[in-house]
């Protein structure tokens, strides 16, 4: 794996954690479908392109996180996306810009849809879309409010990366007496072993690791073949 500071790693293939790889957890926390919401962690065109296109992790993770989505809509549930901006003032980009440089915006004007959600997981009209400033998709944003404007407590989190937003999302969640689950195949990083250390902080920190079938059956839904359970 190769970064500088004005790039995002060049992410071998590696393949997504199934149900014998979560960790034990310290809680036995289930997502319950009156409580739940699934947040989509910037699905982006710009974060996404540094995986192998039709490889692992990309492939299972566009299917399970659109296993989810869908049926998160058919259930009632809602469905939350986050979304860094293409064109970002150095004062709100902050400090990310000594981690990562210009991020989304050094690359946007050769590529201007860089900042779209993919469109395989294109939100729908009743979707929320969240501005995305810092790791957590809490930070400056209304996320607590429209959670508790739906009677929400329950996270279901996917997306990318899970070692960095994805896990600070289920922090602060815990923080804010939002339960958060994290799911092992919903979500991708750097690496497996990036992946893994995520999952193990999760389950031993501040919420639940669990799967895309799991979370399917916890939602009384019709699980895909080949999800692992």
């Amino acid at each position: 794996m190769s970064r500088n500071r004005e790039s995002l790693p060049r992410i071998e293939p590696y393949p997504l954690p199934d149900a014998t790889d979560v960790p034990a957890g310290r809680v036995g926390w289930r997502p319950d479908p009156s409580r739940a919401a699934l947040l989509v962690h910037d699905m982006q065109r710009y974060f996404l392109a540094a995986y192998a296109p039709d490889a692992e992790p990309l492939a299972s993770l566009m299917r399970n996180v659109a296993a989810l989505v869908a049926t998160c809509r058919e259930r009632g549930v809602p469905v939350f996306y986050t979304a860094q901006p293409g064109r970002q003032d150095p004062r709100d980009r902050g400090l990310l810009t000594e981690f990562w440089g210009a991020g989304i915006g050094a690359v946007i004007d050769t590529d201007p849809h860089a900042a779209e959600i993919v469109d395989e997981l294109a939100p729908a009209p009743s979707d929320v879309q969240l501005t995305k400033w810092r790791y957590s998709a809490f930070q400056r944003s209304t996320f607590t409010e429209q959670l508790a404007a739906r009677g929400r407590d329950h996270l279901l989190i996917t997306g990318v990366y899970a070692h960095i937003g994805c896990q600070t999302t289920a922090v602060e969640a815990f923080m804010r007496d939002v339960r958060p689950f994290l799911v092992a195949d919903g979500v991708a990083d750097f690496s497996r072993r990036h992946h893994e250390q995520a999952l193990e902080y999760v389950a031993q920190r501040c919420g639940v690791v669990t799967t895309t079938a799991a979370v399917l059956e916890a939602l009384d839904a019709r699980v895909p073949a080949g999800a692992a359970r």
